[in-house]
């Protein structure tokens, strides 16, 4: 089974940054990421039957429709045990507070400190007992 982390941005070019960004880690088999333009996209791509290998959902607050800050409510019903990462280019402490109340597990702001996100992923597979 594949470890999945789902990435949720509406910015068309996010998806090749995250590609580029984690291509040796993709190559290496060590998760997939998918990505979904909406929240909408998001909570379909979460119900398919292989989103049980969701280990990750990194999310942009800032969304046309529905924003992150309405979907991470809806992850945490759906799937509780998912950690969520909330990515904001407006990191006021109002936004910040309001993520951390909704239950996001951390917030990143933008542009995106890629060690830091990688770390985190790392520690997110030693969880399930894989290699950093």
């Amino acid at each position: 089974m594949n470890l999945l982390i789902l990435v949720v941005d509406d910015e068309p070019d996010v998806e090749a940054l995250f590609r580029q960004q984690f291509r040796r880690e993709m190559r290496a088999g060590r998760f997939v990421m998918d990505f979904a333009a909406s929240a909408t996209q998001a909570l379909a791509r979460i119900q398919e039957d292989d989103a049980d290998s969701l280990i990750l959902l990194l999310s942009d607050i800032n969304m046309p429709g529905m924003t992150g800050l309405e979907l991470l409510p809806r992850v945490k019903e759906m799937r509780p045990d998912v950690p969520v990462i909330m990515i904001t280019a407006y990191g006021d402490a109002g936004t910040l507070r309001r993520a951390k109340e909704a239950g996001a597990d951390d917030v990143f702001g933008k542009p995106i400190d890629f060690f830091a996100l990688k770390a985190e992923i790392d520690q997110r597979l030693i969880e399930r007992g894989l290699p950093a």
